[in-house]
């Protein structure tokens, strides 16, 4: 069994980075003409008490079958959107969605939006999508969705999602008001071996084939099975419902060849320089929380935007939580209470 489960993590530390992991949830009988929608579940909803549940709604963004996962406040006065790391798997941040909303005290909607094709069903027939491309997909959301809005939109990015989120906020000013990234990743950290490892395998078609099959071939076992062998291998600390949704999600050959594929476009981008100038131009509009050892948000990052953006809101988590917050209802919750702690101090300061 050691063996085993030296081989899983193995295989799975490229996709092991950014899941957070929700309740499960089932198919309501409600739709829209263009959207299916479903209703998640509310197993950690005891955490801060009965409220709205998440709806799991399939939407077609830019011409492309998109996930959002949102709960609508009766009369919101801004709107949150979230933007979820690699894998881009909305129903992972259920949990954390559903306890920011309840401490926003509904006066705000909140919608999280997946990436493309990284979803259960392969939508977009085995089609590749890069960085760039899925930032422009959540442009296109804003434009498409939430454009005719008149409350104000404030982005909240998880991992490369802080990433896309600065860049949202760089490319629509007038209608993006604060950008809150949390374990964000923002640079190659050259000094993790992780993230060495990685990038091998995402710059090579063989490699990524390759893992994309093994881990598709663990989603076609029988279901127990496949739970089984997750749970043993990475999800030892995981909820069933963890194990659940990345069995029916991640364990897929189109998802997995789309996580790697961003994942080499990512490692491209951000061998970069942070674009200092624009973070420091509007530092009042930016923050970030970072963990104690997280190698995609390390604490070298944190120190490098203090010099260069004095004023941003800077934070680093302690409570021993981890970059895949959302892996547990504590973490969730932690972080939905520091989120909205920042939203509310950012319109207090705005009115």
């Amino acid at each position: 069994m050691r063996s085993l489960r030296t081989m899983l993590l193995g295989l799975f530390s490229p996709i092991a980075r950014t899941f957070s992991f929700p309740p499960s949830f089932h198919y309501s009988t409600s739709s829209t003409s263009n959207c299916v929608i479903r209703e998640m579940g509310d197993h950690n909803l005891h955490l801060i008490g009965k409220g709205k549940r998440a709806n799991l709604r399939l939407c077609i963004v830019s011409g492309y079958k998109t996930d959002l996962l949102e709960i609508c406040a009766d009369d919101p006065t801004l709107h949150v959107l979230f933007i979820p790391g690699n894998p881009g798997v909305v129903s992972f941040y259920t949990d954390f969605l559903e306890s920011l909303y309840e401490l926003l005290g509904g006066t705000a909607s909140v919608t999280a939006i997946g990436h493309i094709s990284h979803m259960e069903k392969d939508w977009e027939h085995g089609s590749l999508f890069s960085l760039q491309e899925q930032i422009d997909h959540k442009m296109n959301f804003i434009q498409s969705e939430l454009q005719n809005f008149e409350i104000p939109i404030i982005v909240v990015g998880h991992s490369i999602g802080s990433y896309i989120s600065i860049e949202m906020l760089r490319r629509a000013p007038e209608k993006v008001i604060y950008c809150i990234g949390l374990y964000p990743f923002l640079a190659v950290n050259t000094e993790s071996s992780t993230q060495s490892i990685i990038r091998r395998i995402a710059a090579s078609p063989i490699l990524c084939a390759a893992l994309s099959s093994i881990v598709a071939l663990l989603g076609l076992l029988p279901t127990h099975a496949s739970r089984f062998l997750v749970t043993k291998s990475v999800g030892k600390s995981w909820s069933a419902t963890a194990v659940e949704a990345l069995c029916t999600h991640v364990l897929q050959y189109h998802t997995m060849r789309n996580v790697l594929f961003m994942a080499m476009t990512e490692f491209k981008k951000l061998s970069e320089t942070p674009d200092w100038s624009f973070m420091r131009g509007n530092q009042n509009q930016i923050a970030f929380l970072f963990g104690i050892d997280d190698h995609w948000g390390p604490l070298q990052m944190f120190e490098e935007i203090s010099k260069h953006v004095p004023g941003a809101a800077l934070a680093i988590e302690r409570e021993g939580h981890s970059h895949a917050f959302c892996c547990s209802g504590a973490g969730s919750l932690w972080v939905a209470q520091h989120v909205a702690s920042l939203i509310r101090n950012q319109i207090s300061r705005s009115n």
